[in-house]
């Protein structure tokens, strides 16, 4: 009786092992060529933020890359739960992840709208380490505009102020000469 049991059990291990396969087999070969594809992408990403802030720190550049690393591997792992038939799983990941995503853009909205601004004021023409600047309550020469905050040099002193509230109202004084 034991005997019997445990062919039946081998029995059915064996068939669904048989009717799994081939499905093991498209996941991985989706890896292989998703895998190739993200190494491709990742290049033209490094290459396209290289050319376009070629000014900024290297340490950004690889922050924003990583950040797009982690995104498309998040998507092949979810394909690939998909692929091998654990569609629940992947949906649940997904949805999962998405509410995460809402609550740390949440939480990181005043960075993010700092950054944002700072693309700007990088951008603009006619704001410039060396030009004298009134931004709100603060009048100085800007010593340095970075991502999320800029420098000014007021009497002697380094005075650190948010670019999202430079950029929002901001008045040239004088230019660099």
């Amino acid at each position: 009786m034991q005997v019997g049991v445990i062919n039946r059990a081998l029995e059915q291990l064996v068939t669904n092992i048989v009717d799994a396969l081939p499905r093991l087999i498209t996941a991985f070969v989706f890896l292989a060529i998703a895998a190739v594809g993200i190494k491709a992408i990742m290049f033209v990403v490094q290459a396209v933020l290289k050319r376009s802030l070629p000014g900024e720190s290297p340490v950004y550049r690889q922050f924003l890359s990583v950040i797009v690393l982690v995104f498309l591997w998040f998507g092949v792992a979810l394909a690939f739960l998909s692929i091998v038939g654990l569609t629940a799983i992947a949906a649940s990941l997904g949805t999962a992840t998405g509410f995460l995503a809402l609550g740390v853009s949440y939480a990181l909205s005043e960075m993010i709208k700092d950054a944002v601004a700072g693309v700007y004021l990088l951008r603009d023409p006619d704001f410039n380490p060396g030009d004298t600047v009134k931004a709100g309550d603060t009048t100085g020469e800007v010593a340095a505009i970075e991502l999320r905050k800029t420098r000014f040099r007021v009497d002697g002193d380094t005075v650190v102020r948010a670019n999202a509230a430079i950029e929002e109202r901001w008045t040239k004084v004088r230019s660099e000469s």
